[in-house]
């Protein structure tokens, strides 16, 4: 199993559950993956790290053999395919394993918000990421105190890095959109007397609760929905940011200034080029990892023994990794069988 995020965590727990034995590595030196940088979830808000601990209970319970600080470098396969053990996993201290079989968990990362120059991200110090924000927000967070006052204005910019032609990213990343819905009520109940904005193409309100919290955002809290795309964020002299934007509906441009801008970046693949050439994978359109059949197997890859879970196959949101992870175990331990 490679990855312990919440999608690795599942698969790992359900296949050690009945009766397979699991090695699972993370990179980082914890699992979670990136319910790591999140403070609350949406669109109940539940405490992430009560949730992540949730998950590693299930490991411990279950006694998966979770290798930590552990970054795979490298996967090959037998010459025979019919070989059980035709998997065999280098990590980046050299240490090899042999395995029947492989799931890749490794989800995603975040779209670099840098290349969106237009934004400042990097530049200015009050540009920041959505994730960044969760951190600010989180207990024992900096907040966004702005020249020692509370923020007057903040300001959200949805699908940064998704959607979006001159990125190459034509997909949505699925998540941005209640992301910032939720952050913008969280803003609000940070600092009450802050106005809060957010600029949009559309809102994909798609999941259980989504369209409720929208509606609290707005009728609760008062928090503005500007459609229209940000061309154009710049520094003023005292610190805080002008932004410029276009409200498509009502056809005028507009000019605003803000203490902070949030960027809600999107999700892209993650799978490192060399491991996806050498276990000869298909991809889509995006990049994402390719199954077999998305409708009838989705936790199979399109390489015999290889399986997948989560984001790695495309923009997902908790619950819906969890359930390609349970998928992906039924067909690992339906595979062995074989």
């Amino acid at each position: 199993m490679i990855g312990a995020g919440v999608a690795g965590m599942t698969a790992a727990s359900a296949l050690q559950q009945a009766g397979v034995e699991v090695d699972l590595y993370e990179r980082e030196a914890h699992a979670g993956g990136h319910l790591n940088l999140w403070h609350h979830l949406f669109p109940g808000r539940e405490p992430a790290a009560m949730v992540r601990e949730g998950f590693a209970r299930h490991l411990q319970a279950h006694g998966v053999r979770l290798i930590t600080s552990a970054e795979v470098k490298q996967i090959t396969r037998g010459s025979d395919l019919q070989q059980r053990n035709h998997f065999r996993v280098t990590v980046a201290e050299g240490e090899s394993r042999d395995y029947q079989a492989l799931v890749l968990a490794t989800g995603f990362r975040l779209f670099d918000a840098s290349l969106k120059e237009e934004y400042g991200y990097g530049i200015y110090p009050r540009v920041i990421t959505s994730p960044e924000l969760e951190q600010r927000l989180a207990d024992g967070g900096e907040g966004l105190m702005a020249e020692g006052r509370p923020p007057g204005r903040v300001a959200f910019v949805h699908c940064v890095g998704s959607r979006d032609a001159k990125v190459g990213n034509l997909y949505c990343s699925k998540v941005c959109c209640i992301t910032g819905v939720k952050q913008a009520i969280a803003v609000r109940q940070h600092y009450p007397g802050c106005e809060v904005m957010n600029f949009y193409m559309d809102l994909r309100m798609f999941g259980s609760g989504y369209e409720e919290l929208y509606q609290e955002a707005q009728e609760g809290y008062g928090i503005t929905f500007i459609r229209g795309r940000v061309s154009e964020a710049a520094r003023t002299q005292g610190g805080a940011l002008q932004v410029k934007a276009e409200d498509t509906l009502l056809g005028r441009p507009l000019k605003v200034t803000v203490d902070w801008l949030v960027l809600l970046v999107g999700m892209e693949p993650s799978l490192m080029p060399g491991i996806r050439a050498s276990l000869e994978l298909l991809t889509d359109r995006a990049g994402f990892v390719a199954g077999k059949d998305k409708f009838l197997l989705p936790g199979e890859s399109t390489t015999r023994g290889v399986f997948i879970a989560g984001a790695c196959a495309g923009p997902a949101t908790i619950p819906e990794s969890v359930n390609q992870a349970r998928a992906a175990a039924l067909s690992v331990i339906e595979y062995l069988k074989c």
